[in-house]
């Protein structure tokens, strides 16, 4: 029973990951369609994180009033109708009134699996649940760059993808009384790999002051903004880079950017198993380090197949550092505030989702697209340099 409902949970972020890199991926060819201009795409995406970061900021109400097993099953309804909309949207207004819908239902999935597994699961759990998602936002650009190279028809990849969400509804309704079950009868699991060390940080130095004011918790919001907004930054605009710059065609450049989200899935797959050899902190550092050398090479002039390796690098590099930070925060924090800083880091999260890639567009529109690189290597220095910053602070802390 209990292995049947992760199962499921890991559908659930299947799903959540496949229409995260859909826009991205149909972005050149509808752009042709609507003939609008090439930031449009920004403040689509806007609307669709915007919903998310509502959707996320009341979660905690909604799960608590209706558990995680209907707020689930609602939450896929709505992105599976919001994108048909996409398929059948005539116009850039209905693209906008389908993206409402499609944010909050996503945001409502996101917080309340990831709390699900955090406390019915073992933590490792958490870097493979995440993989899953990466799973989903592979495969939404290669099933898009099938139907743009076949019939040049980004509406109808929109159109399977809602027919599996649809899918998924089905199989998340008749399934619905295993929630509770799994809920009563397991026992919260603690990591216990971080126990000593959140002993150690949760002391009188932050036993009475508010969140915010804890040494290093600005600096882990600085690391989850720019981190989402990287993340999110090459998922949207990586295929107008390759069409723009590289000459690459929209199929192409749709399948390539697949690639880069493949390498976050592959990642955090194995970063499951790492996490039993070392800790999270040094996944943490490594993958920035990783992310960065395959921004380098997105940015030197080389030959285009090169972009290729870059794009895969990023995500590889990318894979473990969001699951990692989000388990780290107790130890780094406390379990005190744990649950207050959290929500803090999840909503400065969605915001670089939301602002950083439509602010980029924008800058793009105003000069050139070639600006892209360059940016991705900028964001994930600014996360390298504040992450480790935090681990500076807290070796002061301890010794």
């Amino acid at each position: 029973m209990t292995t049947l409902l992760l199962i499921i949970i890991y559908l659930a972020f299947i799903s959540l990951g496949l229409p995260d890199s859909l826009l991205g991926a149909a972005w050149p060819v509808m752009q042709s369609d609507y003939e609008v201009p090439l930031e449009t795409a920004g403040f689509l995406f806007m609307t669709i994180a915007g919903g998310t970061i509502i959707s996320s900021l009341v979660s905690g109400k909604v799960l608590k009033r209706f558990g995680t097993g209907k707020v689930t099953f609602v939450s896929v309804l709505m992105t599976a109708s919001a994108l048909l909309g996409f398929h059948f949207a005539p116009s850039v207004v209905w693209l906008i009134i389908s993206a409402i819908p499609l944010g909050l239902g996503a945001g409502a999935v996101d917080a309340g699996l990831n709390d699900y597994v955090a406390t019915n699961y073992k933590a490792h759990h958490m870097s493979w649940l995440h993989s899953f998602w990466g799973v989903g936002a592979a495969l939404g650009p290669i099933i898009m760059a099938q139907f743009i190279l076949e019939d040049n028809s980004w509406r109808d990849g929109y159109f399977v993808i809602s027919g599996i969400q649809f899918a998924l509804v089905i199989i998340l309704l008749f399934t619905l009384p295993l929630w509770n079950r799994v809920k009563k009868n397991r026992n919260i699991t603690i990591n216990e790999e971080s126990e000593d060390l959140i002993d150690v940080i949760n002391d009188e130095e932050t036993k009475d002051v508010k969140p915010l004011q804890i040494k290093g918790v600005n600096l882990a919001l600085f690391s989850f903004l720019f981190y989402c907004g990287v993340e999110a930054t090459v998922g949207l605009w990586g295929s107008s880079f390759l069409v723009n710059v590289k000459g690459l065609s929209a199929a192409t450049a749709a399948g390539w950017v697949s690639f880069y989200y493949a390498g976050i899935t592959i990642g955090r797959f194995i970063t499951g198993f790492i996490t039993f050899k070392t800790t999270n902190r040094t996944l943490i550092r490594y993958g920035q380090i990783i992310a960065l050398i395959g921004a380098i090479i997105l940015f030197l002039p080389l030959p285009s197949i090169f972009s290729l390796v870059g794009f895969i690098i990023v995500g590889l590099g990318l894979a473990p550092i969001f699951p990692c930070m989000l388990h780290e925060t107790p130890t780094r924090f406390g379990k005190k505030h744990s649950q207050t800083i959290m929500g803090y880091q999840m909503a400065i999260a969605y915001t670089g989702t939301t602002f950083i890639p439509p602010i980029l567009g924008f800058i793009a529109s105003q000069s050139t697209i070639g600006i892209f690189p360059i940016c991705i290597v900028i964001f994930v220095a600014a996360m390298l340099l504040s992450s480790e910053k935090i681990n500076s602070i807290l070796r002061n802390k301890v010794y």
